[in-house]
């Protein structure tokens, strides 16, 4: 859960136990001017959405303040035994392949690589296609808004495993238009033994409470931080916490805000402790994110 002024951040679920073709590459990169053609007119959308998304409509998806979940993401991940800003994890491959001038995408494109690349990396990292194409454009819109802060794919499916377990929190079924079968709601943040408490900012607008806040969508933002950090990924023009594109970007954002570097050592972790002040939340999203990214290099490999 990305912080809102000087809160510590903890994520929905820790907040209970407290805490990733065949033919020549000349065909290729054929397939992938054609969809470039394609999605120009969403790509200037999106990145203009990216550099500033303050005035971003916003858009709610039927909220409902639900009892707490035993479906705890976090707790089956284990922490890398990692020192705190020693190293950042290994270089993903650029999502959609380097050799394939992929740019951020519209989820109405057709033909894309983005979505090849996907279906591949999901196959061998268990990370669910709809939810990869949704990290990758995210990395590959800041890579066009923010070159210096070299954010990862990679990085953002680590936090999306542990704040949502990449969008099915609480049973809930990632869709293809990226939203989930029912909106992913964490727990009140009122203040009880192990939570915080954070009031109401939003007239339960996002969230379904109207009393405290609670932290929303596949990447768990508070209602505040979102009007903040809010972002356009799929080109439709509107912003949605529980649309996985849009989350991503807006994650992406937040984490490469004030000139971060998330390729480095101090930038990766400044940035993960500041979507959620714990380290051993760190070290686990450092963990997932190593993994995928060497899981998508022996796929590139291969």
């Amino acid at each position: 859960m990305p912080l809102t002024g000087n809160a510590d951040g903890e994520t929905a679920a820790e907040t209970q136990a407290e805490a990733a073709p065949a033919g020549s590459p000349a065909r290729r990169r054929a397939r992938g001017g054609a969809a470039v053609a394609v999605r120009l007119a969403v790509v200037l959308v999106v990145l203009a959405v990216a550099g500033g998304g303050t005035w971003l409509i916003t858009r709610a998806s039927a909220p409902v303040a639900s009892p707490t979940t035993t479906d705890i993401p976090a707790l089956s991940v284990k922490a890398a035994d990692v020192r705190p800003g020693s190293i950042a994890p290994v270089s993903a491959v650029v999502a959609g392949g380097a050799d394939q001038q992929t740019t951020p995408q519209s989820v109405h494109s057709t033909a894309d690589p983005l979505d090849d690349w996907a279906k591949k990396v999901a196959a061998v990292t268990g990370v669910p296609a709809r939810a990869l194409r949704a990290y990758g454009n995210a990395e590959l819109a800041m890579r066009s808004a923010d070159p210096g802060c070299r954010i990862s794919w990679a990085t953002l499916a680590g936090i999306g495993r542990i704040e949502s377990n990449h969008g099915q929190y609480g049973g809930a079924v990632l869709g293809a238009d990226g939203r989930p079968s029912k909106p992913i709601i964490g727990v009140p943040l009122d203040g009880s033994s192990g939570v915080r408490a954070i009031s109401d900012t939003d007239g339960g607008r996002f969230d379904g409470d109207a009393v405290a806040d609670r932290a929303v969508g596949p990447m768990q933002f508070i209602p505040s931080t979102w009007r903040k950090w809010a972002a356009d990924g799929n080109g439709d023009g509107l912003g949605d916490p529980q649309q996985i594109d849009d989350a991503a970007l807006a994650a992406g954002r937040y984490l490469c805000a004030g000139g971060r570097d998330m390729a480095t050592p101090s930038g990766w972790w400044s940035g993960i402790l500041s979507y959620n002040n714990s380290t051993e939340y760190a070290q686990k999203v450092f963990g997932l994110a190593d993994g995928y990214a060497q899981s998508a290099k022996a796929v590139r490999a291969g």
